[in-house]
């Protein structure tokens, strides 16, 4: 384990900020033949890139959700300053004010993925055809899932496929990497999935823990990518006629083969992280990692005596049982979010206490506690929820997505979702949903993901993905957005920010890297 460490805080070091390469290794290192000649070895090689992939659960958020019109910016309801207010969660995006540097870090992940598929497609001649295949199926797919997330925030982006070795004098054009095409790159990441999905063949199982990249993980995510290929054009990258229909073949054999917890707040359960539900999640353990969920709470000084509860009486005792952690408040959800569930919606107060500045409550606020994690043997609250990636949850609603897109009634899979919400209070009359056209489908859809996903890095992904009755992204539509008469983006004026612009340094370092359209005078 040692020497697995060394390794990748030398990988690490490589992909720096103050490098100018995305995926220079040295000579030595790339033929280290003291490493890649035992099982137990390669096998905690991948732990280390599911341990990469965990620590992108801030990028998840920020990449995935904070733009997409549920995040409060500026202030909090407690008076606290938010974090990623500008320019991610308003938007304000500029050539000179991106926020996100050096593509958010990715690079370095994807030269681990590379040396990984180098050495096992090449070598360790030791492994049984069946843990090769598993392993590359692994590795094909976390490399995908992460050039999906680049190609979601940046469209082109430099194609880095192999691990290079440079020797002896280095031109400093040699480590120049222009930015593909939007195709370019949508093409690669289709071939990496399906090349995933042809490793793992008919093996669905987990390899001990649904923490770990798996069939169903791939399938998940090729959904996601054809299904995104059939509906967002991008630069030179248009859908293609077979997309959604690959879509629905790669997400069809996961339908039934997983369940619905009938309590939504038991999806979230430290005690019960390996529940049907879960197809995959970023995996938090006391002791070994915690996430990010105490920044969507609070400390009690800002809080205790200071705001009332639903019932109008001053909160004096702490509600949520804190035990002094948390906070003070850094990410807030909107209020209208929060007000558009129905009351008896399970989902509600699984996902939100809500809080109010008058006794007749007024100026309301909430606290995000699906990350809220569990006391520990310690008597200490541990910030150590698991934050899903994919879970049957999102495969029925993305089901849904694909059935009205095609012209089909999505209402069978949109119902299945309202059915677990309102548990022995579902009333076929008051919340049953019937099929009504495109557009209302595709919004009540969104209604249904909106309640379901928050904190789990997905609601700008379907503002941009999902259509108005125009074939416009809703992204685009004021019935998307929250707390606000206007649209997320305006259609007009601003949607060239669909993608994020290049940070200045990146584009220093290389002369070969061109900014982002739209961002070039901006």
């Amino acid at each position: 384990m040692k020497r697995i460490s060394i390794i990748l805080f030398s990988l690490a070091l490589l992909t720096a900020p103050s490098c100018s390469r995305l995926d220079l290794a040295p000579e030595d290192y790339y033929g280290s033949g003291n490493f890649w000649n035992k099982t137990a070895q390669v096998e905690a090689f991948m732990l280390g890139l599911h341990t990469d992939l965990r620590a992108t659960y801030r990028s998840m958020f920020v990449l995935g959700e904070a733009r997409g019109g549920t995040s409060k910016h500026g202030t909090s309801s407690l008076n606290t300053s938010l974090d990623w207010s500008s320019p991610v969660k308003d938007n304000d995006f500029t050539k000179d004010k991106t926020q996100l540097t050096n593509w958010d870090g990715y690079y370095g992940r994807i030269l681990r993925v590379n040396l990984f598929i180098l050495n096992v497609e090449n070598g360790c001649q030791f492994l049984t055809d069946k843990e090769r295949n598993y392993l590359l199926g692994q590795a094909y797919g976390l490399r995908a899932y992460y050039y999906f997330r680049l190609y979601r925030a940046w469209g082109g982006v430099p194609l880095i496929k192999e691990v290079e070795v440079f020797e002896g004098q280095t031109d400093a054009k040699d480590l120049y990497r222009p930015r593909a095409t939007p195709k370019q790159i949508m093409d690669f990441i289709k071939e990496d999935i399906n090349t995933s999905d042809s490793y793992f063949g008919d093996d669905f199982s987990f390899k001990g823990t649904r923490a770990l990249w798996s069939k169903a993980a791939t399938l998940m995510l090729k959904t996601e990518i054809y299904l995104w290929s059939a509906k967002v054009t991008t630069g030179d990258q248009a859908p293609a006629a077979t997309d959604l229909q690959t879509a629905k073949d790669a997400l069809t054999p996961l339908m039934g083969r997983f369940s619905l917890l009938q309590n939504f707040s038991s999806i979230f359960s430290y005690t019960d992280k390996e529940n049907d539900e879960i197809i995959f999640a970023k995996r938090f353990l006391d002791n070994e990692a915690t996430n990010f969920g105490g920044e969507f709470l609070t400390q009690n000084a800002v809080f205790l005596g200071q705001v009332y509860a639903l019932n109008g009486n001053l909160i004096s005792v702490d509600p949520l049982d804190m035990r002094g952690v948390g906070g003070p408040l850094r990410n807030e959800y909107k209020f209208g979010l929060f007000e558009s569930y129905d009351d008896t919606d399970s989902r509600k107060r699984a996902t939100f206490f809500d809080f109010y500045q008058t006794s007749n409550q007024l100026n309301g606020g909430t606290l995000m506690i699906k990350g809220i994690g569990f006391i520990n043997a310690n008597n200490v609250r541990v910030f150590a929820s698991d934050i899903p990636v994919y879970r049957y949850a999102d495969a029925l609603l993305l089901m849904a997505e694909i059935e009205n897109k095609l012209g089909n009634d999505p209402s069978a899979y949109i119902n299945q979702i309202r059915r677990r919400a309102y548990g022995s209070l579902y009333n076929e009359t008051l919340h049953r949903y019937t099929d009504a056209g495109f557009a209302a489908n595709e919004l009540a859809i969104l209604r249904e993901r909106d309640k379901e996903f928050v904190w789990e890095g997905k609601r700008w992904y379907d503002v941009v993905r999902m259509h108005d009755a125009n074939g416009r992204a809703l992204v685009f539509s004021p019935e998307a957005n929250y707390d606000d008469v206007n649209p997320i983006l305006n259609f007009q004026t601003e949607a060239h920010k669909l993608l994020l612009p290049v940070d200045v340094n990146t584009l220093n370092n290389d002369p070969e890297l061109k900014q982002t359209p739209g961002y070039d005078t901006n």
